[in-house]
């Protein structure tokens, strides 16, 4: 579940003329964890999304510090500033946010997948190399994919999916990465022991 996804949003006019956001990924990710958890600083949302989001999907974290002041002056999250104190930002999940949030949810269609894997790239151009070069990688890779599929089980191991919707979500997330995973080893294992199988 490591697979990069991209991360940027940007406004675009609604149906009625006036300024909507079209988030991205991210903006809705943000949307989300403040409809799931309630009002967060920039700092708790951080925390969130390194918990909860960033495993499958990385945002960096001084986009993550630019999204939720974008929200707000699209009017899908409200600002609100301490006058004492820390005086930290809080934001709080509007009427136009929530129904954002459920328009992009209700939406089947979530574009391309982007997925980038530097180890496709070298077995792209392995033929150029060694034949040991390409049971070197599979070897490699294989084991690498087998920690991956190890961490993800156990995660999965440690969650009540029937207390809350939170573990429910993760579960589903730590199902596909265990598939995903799963496939990797799988593939890359046979590539190692025979370099030249082409076919399943």
């Amino acid at each position: 579940m490591r697979w990069k996804l991209w991360s940027h949003w940007d406004g675009v006019k609604g149906r009625e003329g006036r300024s909507m956001a079209e988030c991205s990924p991210a903006g809705y990710a943000v949307l989300g964890l403040i409809a799931r958890h309630g009002p967060m600083t920039p700092y708790e949302l951080k925390a969130r999304i390194q918990d909860d989001i960033e495993p499958f999907w990385p945002i960096p974290h001084a986009q993550l510090y630019r999204i939720p002041p974008g929200l707000a002056q699209a009017g899908l999250l409200r600002e609100e500033a301490e006058t004492t104190g820390r005086r930290r930002r809080i934001f709080h999940l509007t009427d136009n946010g929530r129904a954002a949030l459920e328009r992009w949810i209700a939406e089947p269609d979530t574009g391309e997948p982007e997925t980038r894997d530097p180890a496709q790239v070298k077995l792209f151009f392995a033929d150029l190399g060694a034949p040991a070069d390409i049971v070197a990688l599979a070897t490699r890779q294989a084991a690498q994919h087998r920690k991956w599929l190890s961490h993800y089980e156990s995660l999965r191991a440690e969650l009540e999916p029937s207390k809350d919707s939170r573990q429910s979500a993760r579960a589903r997330l730590l199902r596909l990465g265990v598939l995903h995973e799963q496939a990797h080893v799988d593939f890359w294992e046979s590539l190692a022991a025979d370099p030249g199988r082409l076919d399943d």
